[in-house]
């Protein structure tokens, strides 16, 4: 993949009309809350907003909303081991994606046929000391054989590290707070 077509994503947790129009077009948004459960209204704002101005939007952890509100696709987490997943059928551009941060959930997260593997967290962060590091970041990458998006710990001053360990691309939620 080449470096300037990096896929970018953040993650949100409320609607914030001023944040999803101010992000940069390339931005692909996640809703993700688990503090409340799916407020359905405040999501059908999002999804509106987001096809409006025409940004990628997924939902996390509720496959059967994004595909009953039409989104790009759904983000399955990596507590998410169910692999009846792999058998729901989706419109041609939806797109599974889901995070892991082990080779056994990575090996489940492609028996789920994820398109895309976020792998966490890269480098250390405010919600964790524990991170991957790069060299078994690269073990992770070789193994899962799909496309692999960094989170955990992106900064300004990390995102040189990429042209070394070649991503698909990025997620991170402080850069673009």
């Amino acid at each position: 993949m080449h470096h300037n077509k990096l896929l970018i994503y953040t993650y949100i947790e409320n609607f914030d009309s001023n944040l999803i129009i101010n992000l940069p077009k390339k931005i692909s948004l996640i809703y993700r809350n688990y503090e409340k459960t799916n407020n359905n209204n405040e999501i059908l704002k999002i999804v509106k907003l987001c096809k409006k101005i025409k940004r990628k939007i997924f939902i996390s952890n509720n496959i059967k909303l994004a595909i009953k509100l039409n989104t790009d696709g759904a983000y399955v987490p990596s507590f998410n081991n169910n692999l009846n997943v792999r058998y729901l059928k989706f419109k041609k551009n939806f797109e599974l994606i889901g995070s892991a941060h082990t080779y056994k959930e990575i090996k489940i997260k492609k028996m789920q046929n994820i398109n895309k593997i976020f792998l966490s967290p890269i480098f250390e962060s405010q919600k964790s000391k524990k991170n991957l590091g790069i060299y078994r970041f690269l073990q992770l990458k070789k193994y899962a054989n799909v496309e692999i998006i960094c989170l955990g710990g992106i900064k300004k001053h990390n995102l040189k590290i990429f042209k070394m360990i070649k991503p698909a691309g990025f997620a991170s939620i402080s850069l673009f707070r």
